[in-house]
Order: C-alpha cells, then sequence, then structure tokens
C-alpha cells in the first residue's frame, strides 16, 4: 500500500447494482482515497495496469475475459509491488475460487458479505495481511481436491526446492502460521520467512495461498491428512 491510510481500490463486476454498491460503500468509508470501477475484464486489466491500485475486488464470472484471466494478466503485467485481488463469489468452494487462489488471488469474499466486514477485508488485504487464516485456504483447497483427480506429483516443481524449503512449503500448505511452522521445525521465524520467500521467488509464486495449491499439486501433501502426519 502507498501510505499507512491511502487505499486505492478498483471493483470489478458486470452487474451495476452490485458494483456500484460496493463502490459507494467504500467511497463512503474512511481511508479510501480512490475507488474506480470496471464492469469487464478487459477494462478491468486497462485499469489495473494503468492506475495499480492496491487492491482490486474481481467478480469471477465477467463478460468477455472472465475473472481469473484478468487476474493473471494483471499480475502477470505488473513489475515490483503488485495489486492485491480479492475474489468475489457466489460460493465458497468451488474450482472457480480454487483456479483465482492458484493464479495468485490473495483471498475470496462471498457477495452476501456484511458491509463493515469488506471493507475490513480490503484494508487487511491492503495492509499486507492474509484476509484468512492459513487453515481456510488449506481446507478450501482439500474441498475441491477431493472432488477432482487430487494431486499431481510434479517433480519439477519440487527438485527446484531445497529440501528445508519443501518442509516449509508442507507445513504451510497444512494450514500452519510462520509462529509455528518455526516452532516445529525448531528454528527462528525470522528463517520461515526466508525459506519461504525463496521457495515464492523460485515457483514464481504470488500469495501463501498460491504456495497452499502448488504443494497439492506437486503431492507434498495429501488432501485428508492431519497437519502432523507425514506424506
Amino acid at each position: 500500500m502507498r501510505g499507512t491510510t491511502v487505499t486505492d481500490v478498483l471493483v470489478v463486476d458486470d452487474q451495476d447494482l452490485i458494483r456500484g454498491g460496493i463502490a459507494a460503500l467504500l467511497r463512503a468509508a474512511p481511508g479510501f482515497t480512490r475507488v474506480a470501477e470496471a464492469s469487464d475484464g478487459e477494462s478491468a486489466v486497462a485499469a489495473a495496469l494503468a492506475h495499480r491500485p492496491d487492491v482490486i475486488l474481481m467478480d469471477i464470472r465477467l463478460p468477455g475475459i472472465d475473472g481469473i484471466t484478468a487476474a493473471e494478466r494483471i499480475l502477470a503485467g505488473q513489475q515490483g509491488t503488485r495489486s492485491r485481488i480479492i475474489v468475489l463469489t457466489t460460493f465458497d468452494v468451488d474450482e472457480y475460487v480454487y483456479a483465482a487462489l492458484r493464479a495468485g488471488a490473495s483471498g475470496f469474499l462471498l457477495k452476501d458479505t456484511p458491509p463493515e466486514r469488506l471493507i475490513s477485508a480490503v484494508t487487511t488485504i491492503a495492509g499486507g495481511d492474509m484476509l484468512f487464516a492459513p487453515a481456510v485456504t488449506r481446507r478450501l483447497i482439500e474441498a475441491y481436491s477431493a472432488r477432482t483427480e487430487g494431486p499431481r506429483g510434479d517433480d519439477r516443481t519440487l527438485s527446484r526446492l531445497t529440501n528445508r524449503e519443501q518442509d516449509v512449503l508442507r507445513l504451510v500448505a497444512r494450514g500452519l502460521g510462520n509462529d509455528e511452522i518455526a516452532a516445529e521445525l525448531v528454528v527462528t521465524e525470522a528463517t520461515v520467512k526466508t525459506h519461504l520467500h525463496r521457495t515464492m521467488t523460485k515457483l514464481g509464486l504470488r500469495s501463501r495461498a498460491q504456495a497452499v495449491a502448488v504443494a497439492y499439486e506437486a503431492g507434498l501433501v495429501v488432501p485428508g491428512r492431519p497437519v502432523g502426519h507425514p506424506c
């Protein structure tokens, strides 16, 4: 975010009532200096690359290119500090939400989220924090993986990582926070952050949620196994 209280937001939804309502809500809230709107994927990409908003509230189902494709183009086209994307969805567990997290979205919100919660979520994401606990991401990905073919092993993904980096990624995917990972591996929290940063750089990841998805796809963790269970 560009300052401690400044939040520049882009709201993307093809339904005028929903888009306008969210935008009006944010404009009336303290700390939001600019709230722009876009009604389709193409205009969302253009606006995001031109103005680099702190946070983008992105509907998944959009005319033209969908929200997932738009998110991928936005994140790929931004260098340095990237906009953080919150997916707006009607259903909390489906393939679209999973795909959005896999593409690099920082979190998701249901469209019937109470106004106070929505404002809090945007502020949280703009400040660099996760929108929800790592365990919530894990449950979402497990729920989707259980309904599909499950994780797909990819030795090429894991071969880029050291053994310790794999350990950290595995524990991130199982829902542990940095402090819990540090305790599990008997290292400092700073060391965990260093390993996680290197892991995300090597794999080209943009969010912790994306890291969880990659861990499942690479077969590093198995849906349904308890946190402490070895793979």
